[in-house]
């Protein structure tokens, strides 16, 4: 029979009955309960902690993914591609959103300042495609070195994807930028979609999307929200610097949610078929 030395230096009997009166003593386990029972410590010593002889769970172990729901995923694709759809060709005929257009213009005429200037500069070269396309890749070569290979293939497919799509819709709609006088920053192709929307809400999506899994709802709350002021600095800025219109913009929110929510729904649709171990960090 095993044994438990406790810290007094006496042992007790691991498995083996508590003492008469119904008390278990120090040192003691009492059967079904993985936890040591200690009785109050003497004055002026400290109670000494409960061990847990148990291993807690998962801690050598492989977590599996939560549930995905591809079929979801690919409704919301489908609902969001109609909607950029919409988005692309009231841009194009100048309803909806770009009846707003030339009064949100200029609107960031009359509040421009040197520092808000400097700022705006700031976030929408942190923000451009250049930056959205090295933050993809360095997610998805960490991904890559963590085993998670589907993942790293959506953090790079989508980004890659979505660079080659705004810059299609770009050509074919042709749609010419604000007036180059009201431009405080350099722009040389066409308008429509912002590609700095369509990146910024494609590449950031996916690392909400990789990041959400193990996350409390706390945690994933403020990621939405870090996720939603980031890509919307990144529009604004856009207008403010009149190197886009507001439906510009816009389409390229629309656009880039469309393609994040189909890579989503083959990402969920692959997983489900091919599971893999996500590792505990």
């Amino acid at each position: 029979m095993r044994h438990v030395q406790d810290e007094d230096g006496g042992d007790g009997t691991a498995g083996g009955t508590a003492p008469a009166g119904g008390r278990a003593a120090r040192g003691d386990v009492v059967p079904g309960n993985a936890q040591r029972v200690d009785r109050a410590a003497p004055a002026g010593r400290a109670a000494p902690v409960p061990i847990d002889l148990a291993a807690p769970a998962g801690l050598h172990e492989h977590l599996p993914h939560p549930a995905t729901r591809p079929g979801l995923g690919a409704l919301v694709a489908v609902l969001l591609s109609f909607a950029a759809a919409a988005g692309l060709y009231a841009s194009f005929v100048g309803s909806g959103p770009a009846l707003a257009d030339g009064a949100l213009l200029q609107d960031s005429l009359e509040i421009r300042s040197g520092g808000l200037t400097g700022l705006a500069v700031v976030v929408t070269n942190v923000g451009n495609t250049t930056s959205m396309a090295v933050l993809a890749v360095a997610v998805g070569a960490w991904c890559w070195y963590a085993g998670r290979r589907a993942d790293a293939v959506l953090a790079v497919g989508a980004m890659a994807g979505g660079a080659a799509l705004f810059r299609t819709l770009k050509e074919v709609l042709d749609r010419p930028r604000p007036p180059a006088a009201l431009r405080l920053v350099e722009a040389t192709n066409e308008s429509l979609p912002s590609g700095h929307a369509t990146m910024s809400i494609v590449v950031i999506g996916t690392v909400v999307v990789l990041a959400w899994a193990p996350r409390a709802a706390t945690t994933r709350a403020a990621l939405v929200s870090v996720a939603v002021v980031w890509v919307g600095a990144v529009g604004a800025t856009r207008i403010y610097l009149g190197v886009h219109w507001f439906s510009d913009v816009v389409a390229g929110w629309l656009v880039g949610a469309a393609w994040l929510a189909l890579c989503v729904a083959l990402w969920s649709w692959w997983r489900t078929r091919h599971p893999e171990p996500a590792l505990v960090e």
